[in-house]
C-alpha cells in the first residue's frame, strides 16, 4: 500500500496517476483509492460541503465512514488479490485538516484506527505561496474549505488561505515525524518529481519481494467473510 499525500495543488493527483501508469507498465496490478471515493458516501459528502455548513465533528465522522466503506469493499479485497493499492491522499490529510480545526490527536487516532498501515507514505511538500498561485492558475479562484474560511482566521480569502495552508503544512510535518513520511519537494517539474518517487517505490518493492508488506500482513489473516470487520492498527 503506497500513499501519496500533499495539499491541494501540490501535484499529488498528477504524481499518483503517473506512478499508477509506471507500476502497471512494470506488470503490477494497481487499485487506486482516495478520500471521498466510496460508493456509499462520496456524493453525499460533496453535496453536503457545498452549503459550507457542516461542523468539524460531522465532517470527521463522514470521512471515517467513507474510509470504512472503501476498506470493506475495495481496499482489503484488492490487497488479498495481490494488488498494489495506491492512495491519492489517505487518513493523514483528514487528520491534518482536523488538527488545524482544533481536533484532539488522540481522538483522531481512535477514529481512523480502522485504517490499514501503509507501507510507504510520500508527502509532496510545498510552500503556501506556491499553492496559492497554483490554485489560481488551475481553478481561477480559491476554495472555501481549502482556504480555511470556516475558521475565520483572515480578513480576506487570500490571507485566510495562506494562514490555513501554513497551519496545515505544520500539522503534516508533525505527522511526518510520527508516521515516517518520505518528504519530496513539490516545486520541480512533474517529470522530475516522478523520477524521484519512482526510484523510492522501485527500491521499496525490490526490498519486499521476499517478504509480505505491512498492509499485506494485516489482510492476509482475514477470510473473505471477515473483510467487513474493521482492521485496527496500533496507534502511531
Amino acid at each position: 500500500m503506497i500513499v501519496i499525500e500533499g495539499s491541494d495543488c501540490s501535484g499529488r493527483s498528477t504524481q499518483t496517476q503517473m506512478l499508477k501508469e509506471s507500476l502497471e507498465a512494470a506488470g503490477h496490478a494497481v487499485m487506486e483509492m482516495g478520500i471521498r471515493r466510496s460508493n456509499l458516501l462520496a456524493k453525499a459528502i460533496s453535496s453536503a460541503k457545498q452549503g459550507n455548513l457542516l461542523g468539524k465533528t460531522t465532517l470527521s465522522l463522514l470521512y471515517a465512514t467513507d474510509l470504512a466503506d472503501q476498506l470493506e469493499n475495495r481496499i482489503v479485497p484488492a490487497m488479498q488479490a495481490g494488488f498494489v493499492v495506491l492512495a491519492d491522499r489517505y487518513i493523514y490529510t483528514l487528520m491534518a485538516r482536523d488538527l488545524a480545526r482544533g481536533a484532539d490527536l488522540k481522538w483522531l487516532k481512535s477514529l481512523f484506527g480502522i485504517a490499514l498501515e501503509p507501507d510507504l507514505i510520500v508527502f509532496l511538500d510545498a510552500d503556501p505561496e506556491v499553492l496559492f498561485y497554483r490554485t489560481l492558475a488551475k481553478y481561477g479562484e480559491l476554495n472555501y474549505w481549502e482556504s480555511g474560511m470556516d475558521l475565520a482566521t483572515g480578513n480576506s480569502m487570500h490571507e485566510s488561505f495562506l494562514k490555513y495552508q501554513k497551519s496545515l503544512r505544520g500539522h503534516f510535518h508533525r505527522l511526518a515525524e510520527e508516521y515516517g513520511f518520505t518528504m519530496v519537494d513539490a516545486t520541480p517539474k512533474p517529470k522530475v518529481i516522478h523520477r524521484e518517487i519512482s526510484a523510492l517505490v522501485s527500491g521499496y518493492l525490490e526490498r519486499i519481494v521476499q517478504q509480505p508488506s505491512r498492509a499485506q500482513r494485516e489482510t492476509a489473516a482475514l477470510s473473505p467473510v471477515a473483510t467487513g470487520r474493521p482492521v485496527r492498527v496500533e496507534e502511531g
